[in-house]
Formats: structure tokens, sequence, C-alpha cells
């Protein structure tokens, strides 16, 4: 039989809640509309670049996401250091390149630096504050990474809207 993507069963974004609580709440609702933009598909079915020109795949942005995430929760804000699955110096959009890809394996290193991320950010404060590295050396909180990756799941959610309708007409949510 040949392997899917996992259903998953959504969770409201919060409607009441202090800061934490809707930052928490809302990324985490950006999380699973990816994966539900996934769910029930083939490995083959992630793969497929079904935008032309575009080579843009639902695959492809899970891995992306999962190295966006390693990158501002547990690089930039709390130190650590990462090994990334697919990007390099040499190559940094590797995380697009889907074609030899393991959809399985890939679906599960995002699930684990979703909770890597979680992880790193228990108990802190979204006021905490980190310098970026590289050249810009801009200072950044906790509060702006939430927002910005808040902002960067909408808009390639958008994007996998297009790509899952491409692939077998499904639309919506």
């Amino acid at each position: 039989m040949n392997w899917r993507a996992p259903e998953i069963t959504r969770t409201p974004e919060p409607y009441v809640g202090d800061e934490r609580t809707m930052l928490d709440g809302w990324l985490d609702y950006q999380r699973q509309t990816l994966l539900l933009k996934c769910a029930g598909l083939t490995a083959d079915q992630l793969r497929a670049a079904s935008v032309e020109p575009s080579g843009l795949t639902l695959l492809g942005l899970v891995r992306h996401l999962a190295e966006v995430e390693a990158w501002w929760f547990r690089e930039s804000f709390a130190g650590a250091a990462v090994d990334y699955p697919y990007g390099s110096e040499e190559d940094p959009d590797a995380d697009f390149d889907v074609g030899a890809a393991d959809a399985e394996a890939d679906l599960a290193t995002y699930h684990r630096e979703v909770e890597l991320a979680r992880a790193a950010v228990a108990g802190r404060s979204l006021d905490e504050t980190f310098t970026e590295i590289g050249p810009k050396r801009r200072t950044f909180n906790l509060r702006w990474v939430y927002v910005h990756l808040i902002e960067e799941y909408a808009r390639h959610n958008g994007h996998a809207d297009l790509i899952r309708e491409r692939i077998d007409g499904v639309t919506g949510a």
C-alpha cells in the first residue's frame, strides 16, 4: 500500500487569551493548516510541482518550514547549534529540492523541528531579545519571531492552497 500523509484534526485558533496563548495558538493553527494541505496525499503527490512554471511543492514547503522553525527558534533565539537536514551554505535552497526526497521521513523531521522549537521557547519571555547572526546584526525579541512565523506560515499556506487544488481539487480551510 502506498504511504499517504496522515489525516489531521486542526485545533481551532484561539478567540480569547493572553498574548502568549494567542501567539502559540495562532502559530499552531498555521502549522496544522500546512499539514491539513498535505493530508491524504501520496509521496508522489507531495513532491508534485503543480503550479507551472513554479517548482514549488507541498513537500518543499514542509521541508522549508522545518528549517525556518530551526533557524528562528532554536539557532537565532535560543543560540543552539543546528544541523540543518536540507540546506547548507553551498546549497541554501536544498529544502525545496524534493526529487529524491522521502516524504514520510520529511514529515517526521518537520514534526520533530516543531517540538524542538516549542522546547526552545518554553518558559521564555516574549520580551527576551537576541541579536541575529550575520552582517546585519539586528536585534529582535521573541514576540517578533512568533509574529514573523505566523506571517510566513500564512503566506506559504496560501501557496499550499493553490498547489493542493491543482493536485486533486481539494480547496478550503
